[in-house]
């Protein structure tokens, strides 16, 4: 009997215990701040879409929540300090805090237009300088005359050698009526030069008739998949057919990528039924995707990519590649095998996250690998795609004209 009554006090001590912790648990959670709530849920966020959980136990995943929460966290910028320091054990640099400035900036990228000057920025090949591709039409930057090449060494006053090409491009983009000093280097000439950033139109498709001996061709340049790319290819298509075209020259250069879901609307357009890609998931389930029956464009095709090709263009390049719809010509893509998804956090913050890999429709895994041309084009990489003296624009044109004699 007192066997009995010792085992049932104990079993009720330790359930008393167990309701002690949990209510101590349940005063800390409520206890927690805003800004620390900011940490706990971007922790949350990651913990329960990341694409590979086996990492959470390498990196002692909880025990960096923890190591967060053990830190002063005040403000904003405490929280935002807090959740980097938590996410960069991981090692992945595509999952990541994007701040409010940086959310709203990719939002609005995805949407078609970006507040800013207007320029798009590459790193020059020979010594990683950041230059000029293009200024965007009708953007100040344009309209200021700042040509394709000119190298920009300062951005109100930071150099862009510290700062790198994403932090230079994030230094040009703010708030519409805002100034910005931007120092060049033109063709071996130092001049600054005071630009004031508004919304500009990114148009991400670009399309035109190109006359290559006796033949009619299309170009089509895809600089970006955001919202409007679906619909602006098929109308692009349209006005194209339209012109006669015998063959089709895409363009992919420096395109990064962007959704994913119009990267796929484009391969539907172009691939008659055929696999697009084979994405995977943190459980390792497998997920095809197929295009529908039917093409906007059937003619011979070649696709143009480049170091800057990559993401969502890499699936594009990848399905045309492996269903043997177009060959690649230019230069190995840049190699991301991974896709993204934003997530907002409960400010004006937010997270990228990556949450699948893919596979191209051979099943090759082109992470950190890319994917290799058909035909390699010469260096120098022209800096301007598709403007004058675009010399692969030019040596694609004259192939994909001799393939078609070669059909006659």
């Amino acid at each position: 009997m007192k066997n009995r009554s010792a085992t049932l006090l104990q079993h009720l001590l330790g359930t008393v215990l167990g309701l002690a912790l949990l209510a101590a648990n349940c005063a800390t959670a409520l206890a927690l701040s805003d800004t620390q709530q900011l940490v706990v849920e971007a922790w949350r966020l990651v913990n329960q879409s990341y694409v590979d959980p086996g990492r959470f136990e390498t990196v002692h995943w909880k025990r960096l929540r923890q190591k967060a929460l053990e830190q002063p966290i005040n403000s904003s910028g405490d929280a935002y300090d807090a959740i980097e320091s938590m996410l960069n054990p991981l090692g992945d640099p595509y999952t990541r805090l994007l701040r409010p400035a940086d959310y709203a900036t990719l939002r609005s990228n995805t949407q078609g237009t970006v507040t800013g000057v207007g320029l798009q920025l590459g790193l020059r090949s020979n010594d990683q300088a950041i230059v000029v591709i293009a200024p965007l039409d009708g953007s100040p930057a344009a309209e200021a005359l700042i040509p394709s090449g000119a190298e920009v060494l300062q951005v109100d006053g930071q150099d862009t050698g510290g700062l790198g090409l994403e932090r230079t491009a994030a230094a040009l983009r703010g708030p519409a009526g805002s100034r910005v000093l931007v120092q060049l280097n033109m063709q071996g000439q130092r001049s600054e030069v005071e630009l004031e950033r508004r919304e500009v139109e990114l148009r991400p498709v670009r399309s035109k008739r190109l006359r290559v001996g006796e033949h009619t061709l299309g170009y089509l340049r895809i600089t970006q998949f955001s919202e409007p790319v679906p619909q602006d290819v098929q109308e692009a298509l349209a006005d194209l057919n339209s012109k006669a075209i015998e063959g089709l020259i895409l363009d992919l250069r420096n395109n990064s990528g962007g959704l994913v879901s119009a990267g796929l609307a484009v391969a539907d357009d172009l691939l008659n039924g055929e696999p697009i890609v084979e994405t995977q998931d943190r459980d390792g389930l497998s997920s095809p995707q197929q295009a529908n029956p039917g093409v906007l464009f059937d003619g011979p095709m070649l696709t143009l990519v480049n170091g800057g090709t990559a993401s969502a263009s890499e699936i594009l390049a990848g399905a045309l590649q492996d269903n043997g719809r177009s060959e690649l010509v230019g230069a190995q893509t840049f190699g991301k095998g991974l896709i993204q998804t934003l997530i907002p956090l409960g400010d004006t913050s937010g997270l990228a996250v990556t949450v699948a890999r893919y596979l191209t429709p051979s099943g090759r895994d082109i992470q950190h690998q890319g994917i290799a041309p058909d035909l390699v084009l010469p260096e120098p990489e022209p800096l301007d795609p598709g403007g004058e003296g675009d010399s692969w624009l030019d040596a694609a044109g004259r192939l994909l004209a001799s393939r078609l004699e070669a059909t006659l």
